[in-house]
């Protein structure tokens, strides 16, 4: 049995997961995987969460974390499901990792849908943009420059007023058109095609890396 499972969806791919960390990969977490992996002969030592299912089934609940926890087995969160179950239980033990879960953890982000998405059944591939992922990335293109205050600010409300299955970057750059000059949307344009961060992604990759220290800690 695998010492460690990670449950990862559209944030990152498997092939680039499984090249960080020598673990199990399944898909996003729901209801009763966990108490699945309790039941094992062997439980594994260490369990990610890094995607989960919001509307397909029943949401992963803390009480199953907890669970998990008082088995012995250390869990860690991260990215999306992962972040808002670290950021209620970390404080009885979950490891939290990454900039999504300190702002679900410090209250400045608190509703669910900032990390929601909807993804490809089969493939898992992500079919609408997480507004998280548009928060770090107009604060990183501010910072450098890219476009100006209002434009982000501007780019900001039209996402978070769109619902979570609709939100994209193309429906937001056509909703923005008509707002800010042609050139202001060209530079932001331009930005989201070639530098915009994927903090999901940089997040599960941490998520990944501490697993490893970790398991390279224990016997």
């Amino acid at each position: 049995m695998s010492t460690a499972v990670v449950f990862i969806g559209p944030s990152i791919e498997t092939a680039a997961a499984a090249y960080e960390l020598d673990a199990e990969f399944v898909p996003p977490v729901k209801r009763g995987d966990i108490a699945e992996l309790l039941a094992r002969d062997e439980p594994p030592k260490a369990i990610g969460i890094v995607d989960g299912k919001f509307l397909q089934s029943l949401c992963i609940s803390p009480k199953e974390v907890l669970e998990a926890i008082d088995a012995g087995v250390t869990v860690f969160g991260s990215s999306s499901m992962g972040a808002l179950r670290a950021a209620e239980c970390s404080p009885f033990g979950m490891v939290g990792v990454g900039k999504i879960y300190e702002e679900y953890f410090t209250g400045r982000i608190d509703a669910d849908d900032e990390v929601a998405v909807i993804y490809d059944e089969v493939n898992l591939n992500a079919l609408s943009e997480p507004m998280i992922n548009y928060r770090f990335a107009i604060e990183s293109g501010l910072t450098a420059g890219a476009f100006a205050d209002d434009t982000g600010e501007r780019f900001l409300r039209i996402g978070k007023e769109l619902y979570f299955p609709q939100r994209n970057t193309r429906t937001v750059l056509m909703l923005l058109r008509g707002e800010v000059s042609s050139s202001e949307h060209a530079r932001i344009e331009r930005y989201f095609a070639t530098s915009a961060p994927d903090t999901k992604r940089s997040d599960a990759l941490l998520l990944l890396a501490r697993m490893r220290e970790y398991l390279h800690q224990v016997p």
